[in-house]
């Protein structure tokens, strides 16, 4: 879709701004109309920041990368951004409980299993 978006000689944004060269600054307004015909009332920008960075953060990429990608100049910015999901915890909380048992186990059978 972004690729079919009528392009600005001169200008790299996808959406342009008014002044030349420059992005639109407001997304208030145009996000309203998206908003309304996509039928998410209830949807704000900012929602859709918290989603980017906790996904990015779930598929293991750094705060510091994360930061970058929103604009963000300091790293504690992104940290109120990125939140893990529940499953997300879950499953990590899932690996390091087994890591744990496999190395009980390991430890139980002695040094003759490791021969």
């Amino acid at each position: 879709m972004i690729s079919d978006l009528p392009r600005v000689p001169g200008n790299p944004w996808v959406i342009p701004g008014r002044n030349a060269g420059a992005p639109l600054r407001n997304l208030q307004y145009p996000w309203e109309i998206l908003r309304a015909r996509a039928g998410l009332e209830d949807v704000r920008i900012h929602d859709l920041r918290h989603s980017f960075a906790s996904r990015a953060l779930a598929l293991g990429e750094s705060l510091p990368m994360i930061g970058e990608l929103l604009g963000h100049r300091r790293v504690r910015t992104t940290e109120r951004y990125a939140h893990l999901s529940r499953d997300s915890v879950k499953v990590s909380a899932s690996r390091v409980a087994d890591s744990i048992g496999a190395a009980i186990l390991s430890e139980r059978a002695g040094p003759e299993s490791n021969g």
